[in-house]
């Protein structure tokens, strides 16, 4: 069922969401030195960091709380007068707090893995605030379940939040999978070395189509999803088409009329790949013709808010006509013959907009947007 979009927040190494999209359109990388961790122990060097002063730990609580409450004043919404239901999807949790405690930290309740208390805390009169983990993609999953809250008439607003905060552990895991550390995210590019974190939270406001007549920023057509558990970690080309396939079924749509692609793009051997040939498939083989731009060569993997991110910036794209450069690439890959990454800020009248986020264990989502 499509819904209105009428708040989108950020918060990435690059700043709020006029500061992510306008560093993109830039060119501009957010990347720096590690901050957490030793590099020569994780074999990973650098990062794309949100620096707030604070601890480390509950970070993510206090980022996705920020963006909750900047969401609903910019949607005008009253969650006192209305009902609404929140939506966190994470990869990691509240991971950052549980190293601080097995490193002598303070012990918490095993509720502060989750976001409710802070996001209740943020945002007033919530009906229910639900965490859902569920890897990369899990931002484009609660979407999807915003979506149907609102088509079931289970909530007449859903606030849809996404956050991850890099941890040690994580660190660990990316760093043993390259020989040695990854200097940069270079998205669809033929020297790609890997993926590097980033620190991120979105949230935005999600209303039936028909709801009311406030100002939107955008229409979100579908979501589609699957769930392939071809691997622990690797891609599946079959488990992407079949997401951007039912998102286009779902929406009623053609695949000739995507014009814009914002690809999850990591940066890694395996994704880019396995994503250029899932979008020869459904979408260059159904006719279209589509620029393919990704940001995580600017702002990281923000993991469980990559999904957002992507959707801010397909919305961006849409009220702007322009789309930013696919920040790190300079050879594209073999893989990507056909398809076009612009390496510049570019002029671009789109009409719809495919988003895409996989997650470790085959869990796609795609998510179709258009102008309101």
């Amino acid at each position: 069922m499509p819904a209105r979009l009428t708040a989108s927040e950020l918060r990435t190494c690059l700043g709020d969401g006029d500061r992510t999209f306008a560093g993109l359109l830039a060119g501009t990388s957010g990347i720096g030195p590690l901050r957490h961790g030793v590099p020569a122990a994780l074999n990973v060097a650098h990062g794309y960091h949100v620096d707030d002063g604070a601890d480390r730990a509950f970070a993510a609580s206090r980022w996705v709380a920020e963006c909750a409450a900047r969401a609903v004043a910019a949607g005008a919404l009253d969650p006192r007068r209305r009902r609404v239901v929140a939506l966190v999807g994470t990869g990691l949790r509240e991971l950052a707090a549980v190293e601080a405690y097995a490193t002598g930290g303070d012990a918490f309740g095993a509720h502060r893995l989750h976001f409710g208390d802070a996001v209740h805390t943020a945002v007033p009169g919530l009906r229910e605030v639900v965490t859902v983990s569920n890897a990369c993609s899990a931002g484009g999953h609660v979407l999807a379940l915003a979506e149907d809250l609102l088509m079931l008439g289970d909530a007449d607003a859903v606030l849809v939040c996404g956050v991850d905060a890099t941890t040690e552990s994580m660190l660990a895991m990316i760093g043993r999978v390259v020989d040695r550390p990854t200097e940069t995210v270079r998205p669809f590019d033929a020297d790609r070395q890997g993926v590097l974190l980033g620190d991120g939270a979105a949230a935005l406001v999600l209303v039936p189509d028909d709801d009311d007549t406030r100002p939107a920023l955008a229409r979100i057509v579908a979501t589609g999803l699957s769930c392939d558990a071809h691997h622990e970690t690797a891609p599946s080309v079959a488990g992407i088409t079949r997401a951007m396939r039912d998102a286009l079924a779902r929406a009623g749509r053609e695949p000739a009329e995507v014009d814009l692609v914002v690809a999850h793009g990591t940066g890694t051997a395996l994704n880019d790949p396995a994503e250029c040939e899932a979008l020869r498939q459904v979408l260059v083989s159904g006719g279209a013709d589509p620029l393919v731009t990704a940001v995580k060569g600017a702002t990281g993997h923000t993991s469980g808010a990559a999904a957002l991110v992507n959707l801010d910036v397909a919305r961006r794209c849409l009220a702007e006509g322009r789309v930013p450069p696919v920040v790190g690439l300079r050879r594209p890959l073999p893989e990507g013959t056909g398809l076009r990454f612009p390496t510049e800020a570019t002029a671009h009248p789109a009409r719809l907009v495919q988003s895409d986020a996989f997650g470790f264990g085959g869990v796609n989502a795609v998510t179709l947007v258009e102008a309101p």
